[in-house]
């Protein structure tokens, strides 16, 4: 079966309908969104789009993107975007043969995994604050429980600015309210166990042969500056950049030096 793809506000792999937002011209990046679905008016994406095409769908469950009946692993998850990588390059509106992926938190975690199985059609790969891996013992908690922590401590944690970066739940309209809540329920079937992690990730991750940069909020609660070193000297080659003033969403928190990073990264 061929895969195909329908790019507008939504697209079709292999069957499985995804909401998507796509802006900008040039080199084409798949964006992958982390526990919650970007908003496409936020400034680090206007960033990315002014020198390339951002393609960034809402994952199954997430957004306004349905689940299919039985879709419910990470494994499910990274072989649609395989088929999404083999779709993407014969749209006729992308002239390139190959995708930069970039993935953010729980979305990092997914590109890792994209990347690790194959990577005939990344050029290059961009990891912001992911998930995937274990470091410490089975006492040791690497990745906060953002589930059975306190919402508050969840929010402290998250920005370097939580004062001024936590959701306002009261300013949000009621169709805003749904899709953080269909989001939250996607990340807890996808990410619930084992905990935001695969415990083969880390021995796989040696496969991936692209250039990699692994970019992080230097003040980042969730999963620590730490954790992403390790995380990066797993990847052969891969680079470390530490974004000063930013937590757990550093595209976010400093749009512009997250745009930088990874447009000097995208142009080298």
């Amino acid at each position: 079966m061929s895969s195909t793809v329908e790019v507008a506000d939504r697209m079709t792999v292999r069957g499985i309908e995804l909401e998507v937002a796509r802006h900008g011209t040039g080199q084409p990046v798949l964006l992958l969104h982390g526990m919650q679905t970007f908003d496409p008016r936020a400034r680090f994406f206007q960033l990315l789009a002014a020198q390339a095409e951002v393609i960034a769908p809402s994952h199954p469950g997430f957004g306004g993107s349905p689940r299919p009946d039985g879709f419910e692993t990470i494994y499910d998850l990274t072989r649609l975007y395989l088929d999404v990588l083999e779709a993407l390059p014969h749209d006729r509106a992308l002239p390139h043969d190959k995708v930069t992926l970039i993935g953010c938190s729980f979305g990092g975690w997914l590109a890792a995994e994209i990347a690790a199985t194959c990577c005939h059609r990344i050029n290059r790969l961009v990891l912001v604050d992911p998930f995937g891996i274990k470091l410490g013992d089975r006492e040791t908690a690497d990745i906060l429980d953002v589930f059975n922590t306190a919402p508050d401590e969840v929010q402290r944690r998250s920005w370097h600015d939580p004062a001024r970066w936590s959701p306002d739940y009261d300013a949000m309209t009621d169709v805003e309210l749904t899709v953080r809540a269909r989001n939250w329920d996607a990340l807890s079937l996808y990410g619930w166990h084992p905990y935001m992690y695969n415990p083969r990730l880390s021995y796989w991750l040696r496969r991936i042969d692209v250039p990699t940069l692994v970019l992080w909020g230097a003040s980042d609660g969730i999963v620590t500056p730490t954790y992403g070193r390790a995380f990066a000297g797993m990847i052969p080659g891969a680079r470390f950049a530490s974004i000063e003033q930013a937590g757990h969403h550093p595209e976010l928190e400093q749009p512009e030096a997250f745009a930088s990073h990874v447009l000097d990264f995208l142009n080298a």
